[in-house]
C-alpha cells in the first residue's frame, strides 16, 4: 500500500476510497503476486483527467521502482504515448497490428509537460494516422446499422521488453506469471 501511496487507508472499505484510490488498490493487488507482467485493460478509462494524469505519473514512477513489463490498453493517444515506451497501434475488428512505435525520442523520466514537445506531438501524430488507416467508416456505419456497439481497438502500450511478452504467451521460454488489471 505505500508503493501505491495508499498509506493511513488500510482500514477503509472499497466504497469509502475514491476511484483513484480503487484503481491504486487494484494495482498493489497485482503487485503482491509479484508477477512478470502486469496486464491493464483501460485502468483510467472511467476517471477525471485531472485524477487520470495523476495516476500516469505514479505508474511511471512504479514502473521505474519494479522494473515491471505492463501491457496498457488505452483509447486515448495521449495516454499511450506518455506512458509508453513502445505502442502498438491496433485495428478494429479483426483486430491486427497496423504499426509499431517506439517511444525512444522522448526520455525515460516524464513529466506532464512533456506533452507539450514536439518529440510527443510526432508520436501522437502517427499513432493517430494509424489509426485513420486502419478505420473504416463504411465499417462504423455498418456496425451501427447493425446494432454492433463494441468500442473499437485500442492502442496498445508496452513498457519493458516485448521479448518478455512474447516468451510469456507461447509454448517455448520459461512461464510467467501475468497479472489483469481491470
Amino acid at each position: 500500500l505505500e508503493r501505491v501511496g495508499l498509506t493511513g487507508f488500510e482500514r477503509k472499505f472499497p466504497w469509502q476510497l475514491s476511484g483513484g484510490m480503487q484503481q491504486r488498490v487494484s494495482i498493489a493487488r497485482a503487485l503482491a503476486l509479484q508477477p512478470d507482467l502486469l496486464l491493464m485493460d483501460e485502468p483510467f478509462g472511467a476517471l477525471d483527467e485531472i485524477t487520470r494524469d495523476h495516476l500516469n505519473l505514479h505508474l511511471t514512477q512504479l514502473w521505474r521502482a519494479t522494473g515491471k513489463t505492463c501491457v496498457f490498453v488505452t483509447h486515448s493517444i495521449a495516454e499511450a504515448v506518455f506512458l509508453s515506451t513502445r505502442i502498438v497501434v491496433m485495428s478494429p475488428r479483426p483486430g491486427r497490428i497496423l504499426d509499431v512505435i517506439d517511444c525512444d525520442s522522448l526520455p525515460r523520466e516524464r513529466t506532464l509537460d512533456i506533452r507539450e514537445s514536439p518529440e510527443f506531438a510526432a508520436i501522437a501524430h502517427r499513432v493517430r494516422e494509424g489509426l485513420k488507416e486502419g478505420h473504416s467508416y463504411d465499417d462504423e456505419e455498418r456496425a451501427s446499422r447493425d446494432g454492433d456497439d463494441a468500442a473499437p481497438a485500442g492502442r496498445v502500450v508496452c513498457r519493458g521488453g516485448v521479448a518478455e511478452l512474447a516468451a510469456g504467451c507461447g509454448g517455448a521460454g520459461p512461464r510467467r506469471q501475468a497479472c489483469r488489471i481491470r
